[in-house]
């Protein structure tokens, strides 16, 4: 078996190393160019579209709203890898490694809106008069490959197993650390959380995650901040670090062991692809059940849900080790609880531990929700609506066995799984670059400039007035 674990786990970083970040990073880069670099162009328009519509009602076609669509999208990403994660980049591969997530978040923005594109042009609606979408369905319907839109329900199903479980044990070994709690009464109180909500369906998610995600989001940035201004002096020296040792090497210090611009670029490029999670296909199915009038124009949450995502939190998280100088204090072994000990310095301990615990815990709780929710999805496109809620138990027992760490071995399985999702969708994605450019097109020509002429003849008629 332990022979057998470690073939696995040498597959798995294999692929994640090489090929699939380089299909990652050049479909991105690709991407971008064909989009003629919507992202950065129109980012002003993606900030009035999205958080500049926040409170806007809207009569369009779809389940839920445009925010909580993103919420709900956002669940999934905003969480551990953000907080726990890029510490573990930084203490790997120095702080040259926060550059190349920034980087990798600015290619990945053009490869969630493309996705999220198509899963809103190729959805439909569900027996239950639902509106369902993601990449099986454009997948099948654009390209006519039916085989490969079930792989990638499939392995999407099954990768979600060991994913709910990694996410649950994590809070379950947290809470017993900090609070003392047995992991059996973890595991139990998140199954019932859980099932609360996810038994609501994606309109009861929607309603959880468009109040719980912003309050979580904000609340840590602004703690991130106060300990960002507190050491405001040492940002001139931090972002020297950051984008020196994008491209030199760095010494060993303190508790780091130092690293190579090879490491830098390894552990940012993989910190950044699994904290934004663009290209591997998840965001769509959220997005899909969307009210909007055009395809594009909910597309544009993904660019903006990789800014919050990677730009805005990830970086927070980073900037916070590296000013409190907990980078060189904390080693690569211990390097998830880096955190803890940079709010410590201005916190205390026990603060610092509480709040971080407390946070993941409902994180946590939100991605679980939000996962339960695509794996029905794909249950139910495989089979039907009564394979989704067997599926939905499936999940939710999955939930208290990762809490108590049971089945660890299947836990293995889950890079090799999600590398599967990943291809399943990523070439597919390339290959209809052609729809993804006409339908922005379309977008920027009859929505986007239309608004904007409307716009000028009206301050013309004003001012003729």
């Amino acid at each position: 078996m332990e022979t057998f674990e470690d073939f696995i786990a040498h597959i798995s970083n294999f692929l994640w190393n090489y090929p699939l970040a380089i299909i990652l990073i050049a479909g991105g880069i690709f991407l971008t160019f064909r989009l003629k670099f919507f992202q950065f162009r129109f980012f002003g328009h993606v900030l009035h579209q999205t958080v500049g519509q926040i409170f806007k009602k809207t009569e369009k076609t779809g389940t839920i709203t445009p925010f909580q669509a993103f919420t709900s999208a956002l669940a999934s990403t905003a969480g551990a890898t953000n907080i726990v994660g890029v510490p573990v980049a930084i203490s790997l591969g120095g702080p040259g490694a926060l550059f190349w997530m920034w980087v990798i978040a600015l290619i990945g923005m053009a490869t969630k809106y493309s996705e999220i594109l198509l899963g809103l042009k190729y959805r439909e609606k569900n027996e239950k008069n639902e509106w369902v979408g993601g990449p099986q369905y454009y997948i099948k319907k654009a390209l006519g490959w039916p085989l490969i839109a079930s792989a990638f329900a499939f392995f999407l199903m099954i990768e979600l197993v060991p994913s709910t479980m990694v996410q649950s044990n994590s809070i379950a070994t947290q809470t017993e650390g900090a609070f003392g709690w047995p992991v059996e009464i973890t595991g139990l109180i998140m199954c019932a959380v859980i099932a609360v909500v996810v038994f609501g369906g994606i309109k009861r998610i929607g309603k959880v995650t468009d109040k719980m995600v912003p309050f979580m989001v904000l609340t840590y940035v602004a703690v991130c901040l106060y300990i960002i201004l507190v050491n405001i002096d040492q940002i001139p020296n931090v972002f020297a670090l950051i984008f020196t040792h994008a491209f030199t090497p760095i010494s060993a210090t303190g508790g780091f062991a130092g690293a190579m611009v090879a490491e830098a670029l390894r552990w940012g490029i993989a910190r950044g692809l699994y904290s934004n999670e663009a290209g591997l296909g998840t965001a769509p199915i959220a997005h899909s059940a969307a009210k909007t009038d055009h395809p594009s124009r909910q597309a544009l949450w993904g660019i903006f849900a990789v800014f919050v995502d990677t730009i805005v939190i990830c970086s927070m998280s980073g900037l916070v080790v590296l000013v409190t100088g907990a980078w060189k204090n904390v080693g690569p072994d211990d390097a998830s609880n880096m955190i803890n000990v940079a709010l410590a310095t201005e916190f205390g301990d026990t603060f610092g531990g509480a709040f971080i615990t407390v946070f993941l815990i409902f994180f946590v709780i939100t991605t679980l929700g939000i996962l339960i929710f695509y794996g029905e999805k794909q249950a139910e496109y495989l089979f039907n609506l009564k394979a989704a809620r067997f599926m939905r138990i499936v999940y939710i027992i999955a939930v208290f066995l990762g809490a108590i760490g049971g089945l660890q071995f299947v836990w293995q399985f889950l890079d090799l799984l999600l590398a599967f999702v990943l291809l399943a969708n990523i070439i597919p994605l390339l290959f209809l670059h052609k729809e993804i450019a006409a339908l922005t097109d379309d977008y920027v020509n009859r929505v986007y400039k239309k608004k904007t002429t409307d716009k000028k003849v009206k301050l013309f008629a004003e001012e003729d007035d």
